[in-house]
């Protein structure tokens, strides 16, 4: 199979760009370029400015919040597939999280003037990638709501 088909196939697969076609995943597979991690090591930490986003292509990645960058406190997992770094290409603000490698990671990494290049030649992919990050803010709701939930019944409880 050919490296670029491999990426396209990768892409194809990764949250974000679920709703793209073949043929917008094939302009988009190009712009991809190699990266890795050892365990140990973070790819990014909170505040940080973030000029990429990364597909994990192996590997295992901590997200944390706490101020600390040192601190492993994880709120989410990742591994191959997974996407991470993708709002600070779409919102130019800093890193809300940090990155923990906990095993050694590859993945693929995709610039941001790179991908904004792609958006001014072909707006569509624009449209597919906000289809993508929709259905995750609705994905998240319930869960939102179930945490909310949850935190009340805790004030409620009696101590």
């Amino acid at each position: 199979m050919s490296h670029h088909l491999e990426r396209v196939l990768l892409l194809a697969r990764v949250p974000l760009f679920v709703c793209l076609r073949t043929d917008q995943l094939s302009r988009l597979a190009p712009l991809l370029e190699p990266v890795a991690w050892a365990k140990g090591e973070r790819v990014f930490d909170k505040g940080d400015m973030g000029l990429e986003l990364y597909i994990l292509t192996s590997g295992h990645i901590g997200i944390s919040v706490d101020p600390d960058p040192a601190c492993q406190l994880l709120i989410n997992e990742l591994r191959a597939g997974d996407c991470l770094g993708e709002m600070a290409l779409i919102d130019s603000e800093p890193r809300s999280a940090t990155a923990h490698v906990l095993e050694d990671t590859e993945a693929l990494a995709l610039d941001k003037d790179r991908l904004h290049g792609l958006l001014m030649s072909y707006p569509e992919l624009g449209i597919g990638m906000l289809r993508a990050l929709s259905q995750r803010l609705r994905a998240m709701t319930p869960k939102l709501a179930k945490t909310l939930n949850l935190e009340r019944a805790v004030d409620r409880a009696p101590s």
